[in-house]
C-alpha cells in the first residue's frame, strides 16, 4: 500500500511540473526503536562490476578487504549506477532523482564525437547539482549528523556549499592530474612529494572519523581511484606484469591501483574497530558506473563505461551493518537512486516536499521483507564518443552512447535509440551479455515495455532531441565507420 501510494504521489508530482507533495511513511527508526546508525558510503570511481574479487572469473584483482566485507553483507549482484559516467551518476546517488530532474547526463558537453558522426541535436548538458535540489549530505544534516567528503564531488564547485561540513579535495573536476604530491587541487593541501593520493584521501577520513565519532556522522568516500590517469605505486605493479591474465602494461597498472583501493578500505574499516564503532555505522560500498572496457574486460557483460549495455551501469554493491543486516546474496535488481530513501528511512525521516525516484531498501535490509518488483529507468539523450572502438563493445564503433533510453524490468533490458526510432531487447535471464536482440522476434514484449518506457519519460518530463544536425554527413559517417571497422 506504501509503494502503491508512493507512485501515485509521484505521477502526481510529475504532472503538476514538481510541484511539492508529502511522502508518508513507516521509518526503520521508529520500527527498531533504536538510534540510527553513522553512516560510511564509499564509491570508488570507475571501478566495474568485474573488478572486485568475488566478482572476477579471471583470478585478477586482489580485493582481500572488499571480500570479507562482502562475506558478511548483503551482496547485490543486479546493482546498477544512475548512469553510465561519472557525474550523472553522482547526481543520482546524492538527490535519489534520475537524470531528467536535473538535468546532469554527462561530463560537458553533451555533443561529443564527430559533428558529422551525429545526426540529432544533443540535449544541452547542466554540469551542477542545482541549489533546489537536496543532497544527502542535506538530509543527514536535517537530522543533527555531521557530515565530510573525502575525495571526488564532481556536482559543484565547492561541496561544502552542498551539504557537507567537511571537504577534503572535492571540487567540480572530476579526476586529479596525478595520484602522486604535489596534486594541485583545491581543498587538499600537497603533501610530501610522491605522496601516493588514495593514501592521503583515506588518512584524512581517519582522522575526521576520529574527531566526529562521539555523535552521528555521514563520512563520504568517493575515491578519485581507479579513474584515469592509470598511476600506482611500482612496487605493486611489478607482481602483476607476469601474470598470465594480465593482458599489459596498462592492465598490470589499473590492477595495482584496485589493490592500493582495497587496502585503504581495509584501513577505513579497521579504524572503526580501533574506535569501537563497527557496530554503530552502517557501511555502503559500490562504483559510480562501469568499468572502462579498453583497460578492463567486463566479460560477462557487455561494454563498459559511458555505455548502456550492462558493462557501463551495473557495479558492486555492499551493505553492511554489523548484527542488523543478514549476510546473504540478492539478485533483485536495485540502483544508487535507491540509496536516498533508505537512508532517509533509517534515519527516521518522514516528510519530503521533493519527488524520489529511487525505493526504500530497509525492509529488504532489516526486517527480511520483499519489495515489489519495478522497472528501472536511464535517459541520455546525449552522445559520448568512442574509447577504443575494437574494444567497447558498443552498439556502434563510433560511439559508447548515442541518444536514447533504456529500462530493466525484471529479466528483459529494452534499449530504446532515438536516431532512428530502433529497439533491442535481452533476455538477461539467459543473456547476460546482451549479445542476442529479441526486438524482432518478441514485438508484445517490446510493445509492452517500450508502452511503460515512454509513460515513465512523459511523467518526468524527459527531453527527447528531435533537431535535425544539419552538419551530419551520411557519407562521411559510413566510410569513418567501416574503417573502424575494418581494424577489428
Amino acid at each position: 500500500m506504501i509503494s502503491k501510494t508512493f507512485n501515485a504521489l509521484l505521477n502526481a508530482a510529475d504532472t503538476l511540473s514538481k510541484l511539492c507533495f508529502i511522502l508518508l511513511f513507516i521509518p526503520c527508526a521508529a520500527i527498531c526503536n533504536e538510534s540510527p546508525p553513522n553512516v560510511l558510503l564509499i564509491v570508488v570511481d570507475d571501478l566495474g562490476w568485474a573488478d572486485v574479487g568475488y566478482n572476477d572469473r579471471n583470478n585478477v584483482f586482489q580485493t582481500p578487504n572488499i571480500d570479507a566485507l562482502a562475506s558478511k553483507s548483503m551482496v547485490f549482484t543486479d546493482a546498477y549506477a544512475g548512469a553510465s559516467n561519472c557525474a550523472p551518476s553522482r547526481a543520482v546517488l546524492m538527490s535519489g532523482q534520475y537524470t531528467p530532474r536535473h538535468g546532469i547526463y554527462t561530463v560537458s558537453p553533451s555533443d561529443r564525437g564527430h559533428p558529422k558522426t551525429r545526426r540529432l541535436i544533443a540535449t544541452k548538458n547542466t554540469d551542477i547539482l542545482g541549489d533546489s535540489v537536496v543532497t544527502l549530505a542535506e538530509l543527514f544534516k536535517s537530522q543533527g549528523y555531521t557530515t565530510g567528503s573525502f575525495g571526488k564531488w564532481h556536482l559543484g564547485q565547492d561541496a561544502k556549499s552542498q551539504g557537507f561540513d567537511h571537504n577534503v579535495a572535492g571540487h567540480l573536476k572530476g579526476h586529479p592530474k596525478s595520484y602522486f604530491s604535489p596534486y594541485n587541487m583545491p581543498f587538499l593541501e600537497d603533501g610530501p612529494k610522491g605522496e601516493y593520493l588514495p593514501n592521503r584521501i583515506t588518512t584524512e577520513a581517519i582522522d575526521w572519523i576520529s574527531e566526529v565519532r562521539d555523535q552521528p556522522f555521514f563520512a563520504y568516500v568517493p575515491y578519485y581511484t581507479v579513474h584515469t590517469p592509470l598511476e600506482t605505486i611500482d612496487t605493486f605493479k611489478q607482481k602483476y606484469l607476469s601474470h598470465p591474465k594480465v593482458r599489459n602494461e596498462r592492465h598490470a597498472t589499473y590492477a595495482a591501483m584496485v589493490e592500493l583501493m582495497d587496502i585503504n578500505i581495509g584501513r577505513l574499516i579497521t579504524s572503526l574497530k580501533e574506535f569501537n564503532i563497527s557496530n554503530d555505522t552502517l557501511i555502503i560500498f559500490t562504483s559510480d558506473n562501469g568499468g572502462i572496457r579498453s583497460i578492463s574486460y567486463q566479460d560477462p557483460l557487455r561494454g563498459g563505461k559511458g555505455s548502456y549495455y550492462e558493462g557501463g551501469t551495473r557495479v558492486p554493491l555492499l551493505i553492511h551493518w554489523q548484527n542488523k543486516i543478514p549476510a546473504k546474496e540478492v539478485n533483485i535488481p536495485v540502483i544508487n537512486a535507491d540509496f536516498f530513501p533508505t537512508l532517509a528511512s533509517v534515519l527516521g525521516k518522514v516528510e519530503f516536499s521533493y519527488p524520489l525516484d529511487g525505493i526504500d531498501l530497509s525492509p529488504l535490509l532489516l526486517s527480511n521483507s520483499s519489495i515489489e518488483e519495478r522497472s528501472l529507468f536511464w535517459h541520455f539523450p546525449i552522445y559520448l564518443q568512442s574509447y577504443n572502438p575494437s574494444a567497447d563493445q558498443s552498439r556502434d564503433p563510433l560511439f559508447r552512447t548515442r541518444p536514447g533510453s533504456t529500462m530493466r524490468k525484471g529479466k528483459w533490458k529494452l534499449h530504446h535509440y532515438f536516431e532512428d526510432d530502433s529497439y533491442e531487447l535481452y533476455d538477461l535471464e539467459n543473456d547476460e551479455g546482451e549479445h542476442v536482440n529479441l526486438a524482432q522476434y518478441l514485438p508484445k514484449v517490446v510493445q509492452a515495455l517500450s508502452a511503460e518506457l515512454q509513460h515513465w519519460r512523459d511523467s518526468i518530463n524527459a527531453p527527447i532531441p528531435k533537431t535535425v544536425n544539419t552538419q551530419f554527413d551520411e557519407v562521411f559517417s559510413a566510410e569513418l565507420t567501416e574503417k573502424h571497422l575494418s581494424k577489428k
